[in-house]
């Protein structure tokens, strides 16, 4: 009797759904996804209260909502579940758990701090999710891809590597200081972070091929709170600029170039001074910082550039951080992935994404393959993804670099000194 009742409730099973899947195959539905939940969940495991970190959540939020209202993934909603990870490693290990275990989403977008990025990359192999950082550069997160790809596979590098920031860096002082302005010297002032190792490397490679001669080398505590020593220590040795690598700290370093009026140039990455926040966040101390950013509100990197900028700002009421602008992307290339892949499956949502060839806001996304150094890590170059320089203006971020897209020149406070070695 059981059996007989078990069958006829199969059957009606059957008979309920039957009609639902003939019908999304007959309007083009995937059937691989059709018989699945309603809603496509990806996790996004962020800084929320970070100057840095707010706009991910945000930014992908806003890419989450225009695909929806276009009709979703192959008529599908994405569902994005957020969370908070309080810059703090275990938490962001405790979010990925859960996101996966318990909310059952199909990836995760997370983080802009490479060691937060780093101790996820292994839980994304356990647990097979693809897993892509919008905003941490350490080398290591897609060497440990290419050393070990069955198992790593799973992680992509959704922003340039610590070695190609400096690249980009390297490209943009020859043509605005060397070429520019005549600049024959430098100090590399950075922060002691995983991501900052591979970056002083390069700085240190591609500075001297581009005509800055490095007179000293500092690196510094991100709980630095008094940066008076380590300021007097570069005016002593007279460079002509300073090149930054600065993430976890920007503001206090900032108001004490201004306020103390170190008179040499910051140019470099400061991964705060990309939020328009930061203006107000410095109270004006940020009026000349040089800063390298993958897009800007003024930069039609692409077409798609502005207008995510603009209705980011009209939302939420200031202009993206740099994560913003590749979390952002990151939603919409993990929706065509798995479009074009027909399934949620983590093996075929990998395949898809390694085919990954989207125009987003930042320029022509595409990874490398398993057999270069820096797998699953965005291709930096021309007509891919290069960067940008964008300077504090009197409140705004204005492009400088490079020639074709500027929207302006570098402008100094009175007190910098302009090639002091000269």
């Amino acid at each position: 009797m059981a059996r007989r009742t078990a069958l006829l409730y199969s059957r009606a099973l059957r008979n309920r759904w039957l009609p639902v899947a003939l019908t999304l195959c007959a309007t083009g539905g995937v059937s691989t996804l059709a018989v699945a939940a309603d809603t496509i969940k990806i996790g996004v495991i962020a800084e929320a209260q970070a100057i840095a970190g707010a706009s991910i959540p945000q930014a992908a939020q806003l890419a989450a909502d225009e695909i929806n209202a276009k009709g979703g993934i192959d008529g599908r909603k994405i569902e994005l579940v957020t969370y908070d990870d309080h810059s703090s490693s275990a938490d962001a290990v405790r979010a990925f758990q859960r996101a996966v275990s318990e909310d059952k989403v199909v990836a995760v977008i997370g983080s802009y701090i490479s060691e937060v990025v780093l101790a996820l990359e292994p839980w994304a192999a356990r647990l097979k999710t693809p897993f892509i950082t919008p905003g941490a550069a350490s080398n290591e997160i897609s060497l440990s891809v290419h050393k070990d790809y069955e198992k790593n596979k799973y992680t992509f590098h959704g922003y340039l590597t610590s070695d190609a920031l400096a690249n980009s860096v390297c490209d943009a002082a020859k043509d605005v200081l060397v070429d520019g302005m005549h600049m024959k010297t430098a100090v590399i002032m950075s922060e002691d972070a995983a991501w900052t190792k591979p970056l002083d490397v390069a700085y240190e490679a591609c500075l001297p091929k581009v005509g800055l001669k490095v007179l000293d080398h500092i690196r510094f505590s991100p709980d630095t709170t008094d940066f008076t020593p380590i300021f007097n220590k570069i005016e002593g040795v007279k460079p002509d600029v300073i090149i930054t690598g600065i993430s976890h700290v920007g503001v206090q370093p900032t108001v004490q170039w201004k306020t103390q009026e170190v008179p040499i140039p910051m140019f470099g990455i400061t991964s705060q001074a990309s939020s328009s926040t930061f203006w107000n966040d410095t109270n004006g101390a940020a009026a000349g910082v040089v800063l390298q950013a993958v897009s800007a509100p003024d930069a039609p990197m692409t077409p798609k550039t502005i207008p995510f900028a603009d209705a980011f700002k009209k939302r939420f009421g200031n202009f993206p951080s740099y994560a913003g602008y590749t979390s952002y992307d990151e939603v919409y290339f993990i929706a065509d992935a798995i479009h074009r892949a027909g399934s949620t499956d983590a093996d075929k949502l990998v395949a898809a994404l390694e085919k990954t060839d989207w125009e987003g806001t930042i320029g022509r996304v595409q990874f490398y393959g398993q057999a270069d150094t820096f797998t699953h890590s965005i291709k930096y170059g021309k007509g891919l993804i290069t960067g940008l320089m964008s300077q504090w203006q009197d409140g705004k971020q204005v492009t400088v670099w490079p020639k074709e897209l500027a929207k302006g020149k570098l402008k100094f406070p009175a007190f910098v000194k302009l090639n002091a070695s000269n």
